[in-house]
């Protein structure tokens, strides 16, 4: 007779769904970012040379605002850090919006950085505390609800665009709608007067440092290298839209404005799409033969945007490469945590490294390939990456475990 499965408390319910908002919001916040870096780019009036210094800066500051949010979370608690940061991520990118100067960009979007990584450190150790809790995976939920957000912010880009709003009244706007919604969400659940069991600080508290107890415990690299790589391949690819995509069909295929943010509009799309039947197909078809083909089909989006003749074939090129990469990047997490079922959080935490690496190299390798040549050039470099998961994708393969390193 099967066990009957655990309870699940209504107020770690609660818990999960405010923090799925905080996902959201943030989806949200980043692509408007992102989709807008054309107008930015204009505003300030960045050369292309420049632009990826300034790109590459966000990611950088990201890494170091991640490792003091640890400092941070150890004082306060990951749902305080939560709390402050998400909204100020809010005001810093109305400050993006606001000035005028070089200056007063490189601050804005230094701050942009630090506090995102806070932001990404906090929320990520959240889930992985309820995830705890529920004794099954849902951390997938949490990253297709900030692609749900990416969605959102893309659209409302794209009709900032369509109605010339500019960035002071877009991200204005934003950051004055998104920013007590952050309040709101980061002060939920509250402990209920009649006991009823909630997502308090104490209890998620104690799942963040139950998690990273088990974290702490070494494992070793060499078996993780090959996963790590293809996480750094998909990441890289992925900043290549997220940066690129919408200045490409503007500057490169003379695309308007309005029309050119459906590129990353289209791409999250396929995100959300392929991480809501992802799982399934795992299932059915087991985990090489889905990276396989994700590997091939964000190599053949590459390809379809790279040679793109006009706009429209750019934002569908750019949407089956997110189809694509959906398929590869949770299954570098899942791939690790089989390798290693006694110390999976160990080895997510090291894999988690490579997607700042991937961030970091994305942005100017294809800037750089870009300003010396043409964004079509550019492309090429992150579809050779991405092919180059093909064979890796052996490692994908359910194995027996690895024995837990003692360290």
């Amino acid at each position: 007779m099967s066990a009957a499965p655990p309870t699940i408390p209504p107020g770690l319910r609660a818990g999960r769904a405010a923090l799925a908002v905080s996902f959201l919001l943030q989806g949200t916040v980043f692509a408007l970012l992102v989709t807008c870096i054309p107008e930015i780019q204009h505003r300030y009036g960045l050369s292309d040379g420049l632009l990826p210094v300034f790109l590459a800066a966000v990611p950088v500051l990201a890494g170091v605002g991640s490792i003091l949010s640890e400092q941070l979370v150890k004082r306060t608690g990951a749902r305080a850090v939560l709390r402050v940061v998400q909204p100020a991520v809010c005001l810093s990118l109305a400050a993006v919006g606001l000035g005028g100067a070089l200056w007063q960009l490189a601050l804005a979007l230094g701050a942009f950085g630090l506090l995102v990584g806070a932001l990404d450190a906090s929320m990520n150790m959240l889930g992985v505390g309820l995830q705890h809790r529920y004794g099954r995976s849902i951390m997938i939920g949490f990253h297709a609800a900030f692609s749900l957000g990416g969605i959102l912010g893309a659209a409302l880009a794209g009709l900032g665009s369509h109605y010339a709003l500019g960035l002071p009244v877009l991200f204005g706007t934003a950051a004055a709608v998104v920013a007590p919604l952050a309040v709101l969400t980061g002060t939920l659940p509250r402990p209920s007067a009649g006991g009823t069991p909630t997502a308090g600080p104490a209890e998620l508290d104690d799942a963040v440092r139950e998690a990273a107890e088990a974290a702490a415990r070494s494992v070793p690299w060499r078996p993780l290298l090959p996963l790590c790589l293809a996480m750094a391949f998909a990441y890289i690819a992925d900043a290549s839209v997220s940066n690129y995509s919408v200045k490409y069909l503007t500057d490169g295929l003379g695309s308007p404005e309005d029309l050119a943010k459906l590129s990353y509009l289209g791409y999250m799309v396929a995100m959300l799409l392929g991480r809501a039947l992802g799982d399934r197909a795992v299932q059915r078809l087991g985990a090489v033969p889905v990276v396989r083909a994700g590997a091939a089909l964000a190599a053949f989006g590459f390809a379809v945007a790279a040679l793109a003749p006009a706009a429209w074939a750019g934002i569908a090129g750019f949407t089956v490469l997110g189809f694509g990469i959906c398929a590869i990047i949770p299954q570098v997490f899942a791939a690790g945590g089989r390798l290693f079922p006694a110390d999976s959080d160990a080895a997510v935490a090291r894999l988690n490294l490579f997607n700042y690496a991937g961030f970091l190299l994305g942005s100017p390798l294809v800037g750089a390939i870009a300003d010396a040549s043409s964004y079509r050039w550019a492309l090429l470099a992150p579809m050779l990456l991405v092919l180059a998961v093909l064979p890796l994708a052996d490692r994908f393969a359910p194995a027996p475990a690895l024995a837990p390193a003692v360290g």
